[in-house]
């Protein structure tokens, strides 16, 4: 920190606030800790009395709050997100477009870990609207360790694999099959609730629901048609009832008929403990595809957010669901069922 003479100041970086007091009218700073003094500063910082400025001396190895931001914001941002200007040390980055956010947790932990700067992030695999923001960085000090700062770039992009921390895929235009099955449904013994349910939740996203049967409790039945609902160029085929363990419940068999590679018949998840995922992998005429087929719980019906609330997005961004990823969600994976309902903005399918 020097001392220098404020008509001289221009281009120099302030050590402290300048405020501005007006009797009756404002009492606030009117340049941070941090601000580039300019030449149209000049005039109004003599006018509050500043006739000297403490100012950040340069020196070797160091780097200011706003060139360390710099970095960070680097290491963070993917595409589709638009960042803010770096203001004492701080930049934040918004969605672009629609779409599901992916965040590189352990690269974020290793930043983090450092001290003296830090990310803070939403949580990872959940949708954001376009303008949502995503993640916030900033550097502590006014000036910070350019080695530090160094190795934490190192070590961030060793833990992401030289990707940036954040991801945001978008959202795209998706073919949606439904398949009901039950025999109480079949023979209209009882109304269908369950369809109006997923259409509901469809509506969030950009779908068009190309197709909808409903069948008996016949296992070769539900396998036609979900095939054919593929053939007919679904992305996503959903399969509801004859999810449970009953010995009339055939749907978790049908769909394994298919072929499908089944990642998990169970979730660690209450409500949607009988969740079924499934990919098909559909290769025609050498174009081949990934479809998702889910086969849903009767909970979905009636529980106001359940599994699929967890799947659907990450289904409908086109990112994979492993057999891992959703034993992961055991932790977080209990709904409260509060009175007043908040999610996503609460601790469900937030483990991590």
């Amino acid at each position: 920190m020097k001392l220098v003479k404020t008509p001289e100041a221009e281009g120099t970086v302030l050590c402290h606030d300048i405020t501005q007091i007006v009797r009756g009218v404002r009492k606030d700073a009117i340049f941070r800790k941090g601000h580039v003094v300019t030449k149209e500063d000049i005039p109004v910082l003599l006018s509050v009395g500043k006739d000297q400025l403490y100012v950040w001396e340069k020196e070797e190895g160091m780097l200011h709050e706003n060139e360390a931001a710099e970095i960070l914001c680097g290491l963070c941002q993917g595409e589709h997100m638009e960042r803010s200007e770096v203001k004492e040390g701080k930049i934040e980055l918004r969605a672009a477009c629609d779409g599901l956010l992916k965040v590189q947790s352990q690269a974020l932990k290793a930043v983090n870990g450092f001290g003296q700067m830090m990310i803070a992030s939403r949580h990872g695999n959940f949708p954001v609207k376009k303008g949502d923001k995503l993640a916030g960085t900033r550097i502590i000090p006014l000036i910070i360790e350019e080695e530090k700062m160094r190795a934490a770039k190192e070590a961030a992009l060793a833990a992401a694999g030289g990707r940036p921390l954040l991801e945001l895929k978008p959202f795209s235009h998706k073919k949606v099959g439904i398949v009901t099955t039950g025999n109480e449904v079949y023979y209209g013994r009882i109304q269908d609730t369950f369809t109006p349910v997923i259409e509901e939740k469809l509506k969030e996203f950009d779908t068009e629901i190309i197709g909808h049967v409903t069948w008996n409790d016949d296992d070769r039945k539900v396998t036609g048609s979900i095939l054919e609902m593929i053939g007919k160029g679904a992305d996503v085929v959903i399969c509801t009832g004859g999810m449970s363990v009953d010995p009339d419940d055939r749907t978790p068999l049908a769909i394994k008929n298919t072929g499908a590679r089944i990642v998990s018949y169970g979730a660690p998840v209450l409500p949607g403990a009988m969740f079924l995922l499934a990919y098909y992998k559909q290769d025609k005429e050498r174009n081949s595809r990934t479809v998702a087929v889910m086969g849903l719980p009767g909970c979905v019906m009636y529980a106001r957010r359940t599994i699929f609330d967890l799947v659907l997005p990450r289904v409908l961004a086109e990112d994979e669901v492993t057999k891992e990823e959703l034993a992961a969600l055991g932790e977080g994976g209990l709904c409260l069922n509060c009175l007043e309902c908040t999610f996503p903005n609460c601790g469900f399918g937030k483990g991590h």
